[in-house]
């Protein structure tokens, strides 16, 4: 666990950008394509953390990025290179641009000044994305990962980042995945290899007192 100074010297906020991944209706929301992955998110109180980052990053004035998988109706472009792809080709809910299922899911608000950043294909927020021109755009320098799953996209997430050169931070307790037991155990044996962990609280306490 970081200390609280450590913490606070990385989440500067000029140089900071919260990113939340896949969190959208038809993947976290009440009609989930994935509804155990929903379920999780919600009733481990991922998602109502997730809010919590968000609104905090607003007042605070740090860069927020959605990260929002979908496909086209056609499905052109989509990755089928993977049995996670055909899986994804059945379900009953399906991520199609312009619908409910892509929006950002509630009760995370998204505002004015948020990037909503689409891709179509991959497993990766970052990878073949529009993310790292942005953040390197924006001057960011750490990257707070949140979201689902803690299964693929979100770990594709923070090798990514730690890759092209970012600091990520993940909030433990503000990311999911199934089983319940399965996000804690890649955390510990993975995650805090390459990133600083931290709760939501940690977090929020840095950003809080950040924008006195």
């Amino acid at each position: 666990m970081p200390s609280y100074e450590r913490l606070r010297e990385l989440l500067d906020p000029a140089t900071t950008v919260l990113l939340t991944v896949e969190c959208q209706e038809g993947v976290v929301g009440t009609d989930s394509a994935l509804p155990e992955l929903a379920k999780e998110a919600r009733s481990s109180g991922a998602l109502a953390r997730i809010a919590r980052l968000v609104a905090a990053a607003h007042d605070a004035g740090i860069q927020v990025i959605h990260a929002i998988a979908e496909r086209r109706p056609d499905g052109r472009g989509a990755s089928r290179n993977a049995r996670l792809f055909h899986a994804a080709e059945r379900l009953p809910v399906q991520q199609l641009s312009g619908t409910t299922a892509v929006r950002v899911a509630t009760p995370i608000e998204v505002a004015e000044a948020d990037i909503v950043v689409r891709r179509l294909h991959g497993l990766s927020p970052l990878h073949g994305t529009d993310v790292d021109a942005l953040l390197r755009n924006l001057g960011c320098r750490t990257l707070i990962v949140t979201g689902v799953s803690a299964n693929v996209a979100v770990p594709n997430a923070v090798f990514d980042a730690v890759n092209l050169g970012y600091t990520a931070v993940v909030p433990r307790d503000a990311i999911a995945g199934v089983p319940s037991d399965y996000t804690p155990a890649m955390i510990r044996n993975t995650l805090a290899l390459v990133a600083t962990v931290a709760t939501t609280d940690e977090v929020l306490a840095c950003v809080t007192r950040a924008r006195r």
